[in-house]
């Protein structure tokens, strides 16, 4: 088996998805002059803000440590001064030194969180994939029989595989760890010229990302903070959002992804990069695969075991998480697979789950310091006396600069729903209708990988950086934000709830 997987390799070798390189020349001198002088300015707004200014009025000592650390690893995020596994392991260190967490246990807290075993899992179950090549069988069967030709048709063949996930796993964070083994093969079929590049990041970014986070909107189980929402709204204003009404509500929002499409293969220059080969080339390659082994048989009906027990979770009730470890023991009990553990380390993303603990231990001291609620204070605060349209953008835009910092989409519309529900009112706008546009919005936070899970897991991958992601990202937020205000509220406004109109009745039959 050794040898004929060896005499395979350069067969294979376009499949394999790409790790970045250095890179050289000028490009190299420039990018390592801006790491040198982003550290440098990371470290000084980290002093000036811990000790150097003053505290502003309304915030705690603790929320002032916190902004300190936020504008560290903003400057470092974005500049990629460090790699940013190391960054995340700062973080810990960056709370204590600023006194924003003590002790270091809490400061770390981020380490121990249940996502961080879900993400460490779904790394593995990548690793394991892409060592059993099932990420590049799955990748060819899916290009093959859509007959997709151009990185274009490559996403929208995603979307859809995203949307019909959607209805039945829980949580987009686990459907773009399901899909990244497979976005990784497909992204691994094309080559290493410029343009071929470019192709790669608005794949993964589209997939992973926004098509993980946009097809979950319409679906009340297919998200979290969708339920988040709707256990508040009822909590709050004794009114029921069922699967079908949220539905109806929310399945416009669909149509966001043909927006975004069109920005990212603007920017990437994408829509017309072929497939290498094109269809002919992907029914050969998926030809000259080996056949299945054994194992891989066995490797298959596991993560189907995961994907079902995912999907089943109100019945069962067994966490993402533990459903993930429980098939991590299954999948490492003797004989199951046909290769060692060194195999599957080298292909796990450490870094990407350090980063990943790091910014969950930041996220929970902007909570617990006070500086998420004071910052919404001033945001909310600057809406007040707008006309209805500019009322919710500034409310938008804020919290997504409060989102700068925080990973977690359950944790920010924790915070921020409770804060908009009750805001809604004294703007003279309708709490459910004015709720679920700043909440919706607030999924997509598509500045920093570090903003939502699926963009930790996509960064993961090595197909672009962090200042890739931002810059097409700043957009990608500004287009939902408009949706959300030129779409979503007059369609809102047309089933009886308009945004504008606080007194207006409940329209769905309780």
């Amino acid at each position: 088996m050794a040898d004929r997987t060896s005499a395979e390799a350069p067969r294979y070798a376009a499949l394999r998805p790409r790790q970045s390189t250095a890179a050289t020349g000028p490009h190299a001198s420039a990018a390592t002059l801006r790491a040198r002088l982003g550290f440098v300015a990371a470290w000084l707004a980290f002093v000036a803000i811990a000790w150097w200014m003053p505290t502003p009025q309304g915030l705690t000592a603790q929320g002032k440590a916190t902004l300190a650390v936020v504008a560290w690893v903003a400057i470092v995020w974005f500049v990629e001064a460090i790699p940013v596994g190391v960054s995340g392991i700062l973080v810990p260190m960056l709370l204590v030194l600023s006194h924003a967490a003590t002790p270091f246990p809490k400061a770390a807290s981020g380490f121990a969180a249940p996502v961080v075993f879900l993400c460490l899992a779904a790394f593995l179950f990548s690793a394991i994939m892409q060592a059993c090549q099932l990420d590049r069988r799955i990748a060819l069967m899916l290009l093959e029989r859509l007959k997709v030709r151009t990185a274009n048709g490559v996403i929208w063949a995603m979307f859809a595989v995203n949307f019909v996930m959607s209805l039945a796993v829980p949580a987009a964070n686990a459907r773009a760890a399901t899909l990244l083994p497979v976005t990784n093969g497909i992204a691994g079929l094309f080559g290493g010229t410029p343009r071929e590049r470019e192709a790669k990041k608005a794949i993964v970014i589209q997939t992973l990302v926004y098509g993980a986070m946009i097809s979950g909107m319409c679906i009340l189980t297919a998200h979290l903070p969708n339920m988040v929402v709707s256990g508040l709204i009822e909590k709050q204003l004794g009114i029921r959002l069922s699967y079908f009404t949220w539905l109806k509500l929310q399945w416009p929002y669909l149509g966001m992804f043909a927006l975004t499409q069109l920005w990212v293969q603007h920017y990437f220059k994408s829509r017309a990069v072929p497939i290498p080969g094109g269809p002919e080339a992907i029914a050969a390659m998926r030809r000259e695969l080996p056949a299945v082994a054994r194992q891989d048989w066995s490797v298959l009906a596991l993560f189907a075991f995961a994907a079902a027990m995912w999907a089943t979770e109100p019945l069962h009730h067994l966490p993402s998480e533990i459903v993930a470890l429980i098939t991590l023991a299954l999948l490492f009990a003797p004989g199951v697979l046909r290769f060692g553990w060194r195999e599957i380390q080298e292909r796990t993303m450490w870094g990407t789950l350090f980063l990943l603990a790091g910014a969950l231990s930041l996220s929970a001291a902007i909570s617990e310091s006070g500086l998420a609620q004071w910052a919404a204070g001033h945001i909310y605060g600057a809406a007040r006396g707008h006309v209805w349209w500019l009322a919710i953008a500034i409310v938008m835009l804020g919290t997504h600069v409060i989102r700068l910092g925080m990973l977690s989409n359950v944790a920010a519309v924790t915070m921020i729903a409770p804060i908009a529900l009750a805001l809604a009112p004294r703007l003279g706008l309708h709490p459910v209708a004015f709720t679920m546009l700043v909440s919706d919005t607030d999924s997509f936070a598509y500045v920093l990988p570090t903003q939502i899970t699926a963009g930790v897991i996509a960064y993961g991958s090595g197909a672009f950086s962090t200042a890739d992601y931002a810059k097409v990202g700043v957009v990608s937020v500004l287009i939902a934000v408009a949706y959300g205000i030129c779409v979503m509220a007059p369609w809102y406004a047309h089933l009886g709830l308009p945004v504008w109109n606080p007194a207006a009745p409940w329209p769905f039959a309780h």
